[in-house]
C-alpha cells in the first residue's frame, strides 16, 4: 500500500533526517549537514516538509534576499528521497514554496547543476528560465551550475 504524503512546515527536529537525505542525494557535492538546517529553520525561512505518514520524504526552502518594490527571493533548496520520486513530491514542494514568493510578487532565482536535466526541467515548467552559468558552482565536484529565474506574479 502506498502511503498519502502530506505537506506541512519543516520543524528543527525534522533536520537529522534532511541531513540524511542530503547525505544520498548530493554525496559529491558537500551536503548540508543537520546544523545547516537547523541554522536555516531558526533563521526564520520559510521551509515545507513532504511526509509519507511520519517519515520526511522531501524537503525545500525559500528565503527572500530583497524586499519590496523589488522583491527577490532564492530557493536555497528541495530534496526528495529516491524510493518517493517520480510522485509529483518535488513539484508540490516547489509550488508551495513558490507560492510564497508570489505572496510578495517576488523574482525566484535558484542554482541547478547543468547535468541535472530532470530538475531543470521541472523547473521550466513550473516558468523559469536560464539566466546565467556559474562555472564549477558545486564543490568538491566542481560541476557546473545554471542560474535560473522565474519573473514575479502577483
Amino acid at each position: 500500500m502506498t502511503a498519502l504524503v502530506h505537506f506541512d512546515a519543516l520543524r528543527v527536529e525534522d533536520a537529522a533526517r534532511c541531513a540524511e537525505l542530503e547525505r544520498q542525494l548530493f554525496a559529491g557535492d558537500d551536503p548540508w549537514s543537520e546544523r545547516a538546517f537547523v541554522e536555516e529553520i531558526r533563521a526564520g525561512y520559510h521551509y515545507l516538509a513532504a511526509r509519507a505518514d511520519d517519515l520526511l520524504v522531501g524537503y525545500g526552502g525559500i528565503a527572500f534576499v530583497a524586499g519590496p518594490p523589488h522583491a527577490e527571493a532564492e530557493i536555497h533548496t528541495i530534496g526528495v528521497d529516491p524510493a518517493y520520486r517520480r510522485r509529483g513530491i518535488g513539484r508540490e514542494l516547489l509550488r508551495g514554496l513558490l507560492a510564497v514568493a508570489d505572496a510578495a510578487a517576488a523574482a525566484v532565482f535558484l542554482e541547478v547543476r547543468t547535468d541535472n536535466e530532470a530538475a531543470r526541467t521541472l523547473y521550466e515548467t513550473e516558468g523559469f528560465s536560464v539566466v546565467g552559468l556559474r562555472k564549477r558552482y558545486y564543490r568538491p565536484s566542481g560541476a557546473d551550475a545554471h542560474t535560473m529565474r522565474r519573473e514575479p506574479r502577483a
